[in-house]
């Protein structure tokens, strides 16, 4: 039963359900109409029929006189036969009259007879079908001197109906059939896109995410899932790309001060050395096993900040922070002849983690110290309309513009900055940290004449 599965299957099946309802419906408006119409053109001609045969008669004396010298032809009773009704009068004591037509030997019983006439059906019998019947009072002087009744078969109406009938039914199997091939046609056609969307799933791998749909912009839902697969390929194959790009930059990163340890390692055990060499090993090694220490913490604390949001939970004075870190970093600007200035406006307050904003600062601060010769480091913090600003502007060489959007990059570091020890992770940390916040994170700058780095955070509620 998997092929009832199939949205083509179900969509057809569906709309044929749909299909044949409507035509349930519609077809038993229509029968009934019809059925209700040939019914009364019957009673209408029966009525009409009866009043005009019950004009024509002769009344004397609170009786009906037949003349035996006219014969039903002559009398007009033979034009109504030839329609195919029947023509009886009868007298006030049910005595057959006059007749003409094929059921006038059976006139029918007369019932509950009011002045204006009444109809009645008697039931269809072994030699004939069902006999409408209308049975009008002839008056004198108010009286009922006898009956008119006119009688027609209802065969016809019948047939008509039965015809009407196998038509529906025959137009609705038709009709059924069309359907389903055409919905499951249209299904097919509409889902095509569908099964693409499935061979190109299919198709996809971690070694290869270059495959997309590509399919014309139709305007359709099944247009905007396929827009929306290329796109989430798209970020997929991004991700896998940075993914890539940062194990590449890592494993040769940490595989540096590895191959500097390795060499020193081997360098010493070739054979006796003097105490002193044996020294600067050991402090080359305790530098190298620093770097790895701290390049590993920076990995570690990025891979973290990527699966889990800071947990903002108290409220910080980002007043005194400012100031605490300025003064901390302070010696590292003096030692470079640098000018280190802090000018925080005092009240800023922000809903955030301390630890993490505080190594903000110190990463920012100390990039600016460290590609700074001369000149000065200001670190500013302002209220602005609806956040915090802190910016932090030096005097260093700056960074050329095909740099600029790339700084907050992992491992990313400009040919200025190559000669540093810095594995390139400071910033793409720094920035972590301000998203982590709900912050943002801008940089200009011009060459030779410094840079401004300023991040945006939002202001703790009153």
């Amino acid at each position: 039963m998997k092929w009832i599965r199939s949205i083509r299957v179900r969509f057809a099946l569906w709309a044929t359900i749909l299909l044949l309802g409507m035509l349930a419906v519609f077809g038993g408006f229509v029968y009934i109409r019809v059925s209700q119409s040939l019914h009364t053109a019957v009673d209408d001609t029966l009525s009409l029929s009866a009043a005009q045969t019950a004009a024509s008669l002769n009344v004397e004396n609170g009786r009906i006189i037949i003349s035996e010298a006219i014969t039903p032809e002559e009398s007009g009773f033979q034009a109504f036969s030839e329609r195919g009704l029947t023509l009886v009068v009868l007298a006030q004591d049910g005595t057959l009259l006059e007749a003409a037509g094929p059921y006038r030997t059976h006139p029918a019983p007369v019932v509950n007879v009011g002045s204006q006439g009444s109809f009645q059906t008697l039931p269809e019998t072994g030699e004939n079908d069902p006999i409408r019947v209308y049975t009008l009072p002839v008056m004198d002087n108010n009286q009922v001197v006898g009956w008119v009744q006119a009688m027609q078969s209802l065969g016809d109406v019948r047939d008509s109906l039965d015809r009407l009938l196998a038509a529906l039914l025959l137009g609705g199997c038709v009709l059924s059939a069309l359907t389903v091939f055409a919905g499951y046609f249209l299904a097919a056609r509409a889902l095509a896109p569908i099964d693409q969307i499935t061979r190109t799933a299919q198709q996809i791998s971690t070694q290869d995410l270059s495959t997309r749909l590509n399919l014309p912009d139709t305007g359709d839902e099944v247009s905007r899932l396929a827009a929306t697969f290329d796109e989430m390929l798209a970020r997929i194959e991004n991700g896998f790309q940075r993914e890539r790009q940062f194990t590449s930059d890592a494993s040769h990163e940490l595989r540096t001060p590895l191959t500097a340890m390795q060499a020193i390692l081997s360098l010493v055990r070739e054979g006796e050395r003097p105490m002193q060499e044996y020294r600067q090993a050991l402090d080359d090694l305790a530098e190298e096993t620093d770097r790895l220490r701290g390049l590993v913490e920076d990995l570690l604390r990025l891979a973290r900040g990527d699966q889990h949001k800071t947990e903002l939970r108290e409220r910080v004075n980002l007043s005194n922070l400012l100031c605490d870190v300025t003064d901390s970093l302070r010696p590292l600007a003096e030692a470079k002849g640098l000018n280190l200035v802090c000018d925080a406006a005092p009240g800023l307050a922000l809903i955030g983690d301390s630890d993490s904003l505080i190594r903000l600062l110190v990463n920012l601060i100390d990039n600016a110290i460290k590609f700074t010769e001369h000149g000065s480091v200001m670190v500013t913090g302002r209220s602005e309309a609806n956040s915090l600003s802190v910016e932090i502007a030096d005097t260093g060489p700056g960074i050329a513009p095909e740099h600029l959007e790339r700084i907050f990059d992992r491992f990313y570091r400009v040919e200025t900055a190559r000669s540093s020890r810095g594995a390139g992770l400071g910033l793409a940390i720094v920035r972590q940290i301000a998203q982590a916040h709900g912050g943002k994170i801008t940089v200009t700058s011009q060459v030779n004449e410094g840079t401004r780095i300023k991040v945006f955070l939002p202001k703790a509620k009153e």
